[in-house]
């Protein structure tokens, strides 16, 4: 099982649109209102095991501030605004899919920073500092941000959100915390890391590519209603992690060294998705399904883009 789980994981730019266009089939053709019920523990599947790996403690750690902080900066000063100047200018008649877009882009981070800054050879340490940080100030902001930037075209029920979050990722954070603290000591930490840490995300996996489907599937009449949703989409959504790339890479390469600046890039280009949609989807009700298309096909645009980025890495930074 666990050898299907790494396989469907190292090819999620194939499995996210295969789920996608499994759930519109079926929700074309069927019925799939019960698909509901599934949602919440999805999402419970899709965050929890996630949180296991979560290094808090990496907080009390000295070192970086300067890298850290501009992180921030650009995920909390100007990414948003970026994604929300281009929904708006693309679909200033469709208000879910700004918000969508918007929520894509205000929870910066998640473990594939931390992955992807090691296969670029990136400072590992900033990269996970980065993700604990980007996660508690994209939770706690995130209501705020939605409700400042996008409560005048859209009803945001501000409470329902502070609400989800703190269940699906304060709760799970601090469950995630004591199981790992529970499981290295009983059996240490060099067992764990060699035999369990590599399989909480596989099941994470495994919620994602549900809520996906079960988003596709509940949202099915409206995408085949209009078969060019997806590329209305998928192009204004590229440009916003096209202009994150861009702008992250001159910052690194002005300001930071090499492995510093390859983490500020992974730090601020990759968003958690996961959590975005487990936002859309339970505090958004009717209106979740529209949101997490565009969540999901982020997946889709930032897998393939963080692997290329890798490639090209050694050129960028000479």
């Amino acid at each position: 099982m666990w050898r299907i789980l790494q396989l469907i994981q190292s090819k999620l730019i194939i499995a996210i649109p295969v789920l996608m266009v499994s759930g519109i089939v079926l929700g074309y053709f069927t019925d799939v209102s019960f698909l509901k019920a599934a949602i919440l523990p999805l999402t419970f599947l899709m965050v929890y095991p996630m949180m296991v790996n979560l290094q808090v403690e990496k907080l009390i750690q000295g070192g970086g501030l300067k890298v850290q902080l501009t992180a921030q900066a650009i995920n909390f000063l100007i990414i948003p605004f970026i994604a929300f100047f281009i929904g708006s200018s693309f679909f200033s008649e469709s208000p879910a899919i700004v918000l969508g877009l918007l929520l894509a882009a205000l929870l910066p981070t998640s473990g594939m920073t931390i992955s992807w800054t090691g296969f670029a050879k990136g400072n590992m340490a900033a990269a996970i500092k980065m993700t604990v940080i980007g996660l508690i100030l994209g939770s706690a902001l995130t209501p705020l941000y939605i409700k400042m930037l996008a409560g005048t075209s859209i009803e945001i029920p501000l409470f329902k959100i502070f609400t989800q979050i703190i269940l699906i990722v304060f709760l799970p954070m601090v469950a995630g915390m004591a199981t790992r603290k529970f499981i290295v000591k009983k059996i240490g930490i060099e067992k764990y890391n060699a035999n369990l840490k590599s399989k909480f995300p596989l099941l994470s996996t495994v919620g994602v590519l549900g809520i996906v489907f079960v988003a596709m599937a509940l949202k099915a009449k409206d995408i085949t209603s209009d078969p060019n949703l997806i590329l209305k989409i998928i192009v204004p959504l590229a440009g916003i992690y096209v202009v994150n790339y861009i702008l992250s890479t001159l910052v690194g390469k002005l300001f930071f060294n090499r492995e510093d600046a390859i983490a500020l890039v992974y730090g601020t280009v990759m968003r958690n998705l996961s959590i975005a949609l487990a936002i859309a989807m339970t505090a958004f009700s009717e209106q979740g399904a529209e949101i997490a298309i565009v969540v999901a096909l982020a997946y889709i645009i930032q897998v393939q883009s963080a692997s290329w980025y890798v490639k090209f890495t050694d050129k960028i930074f000479i």
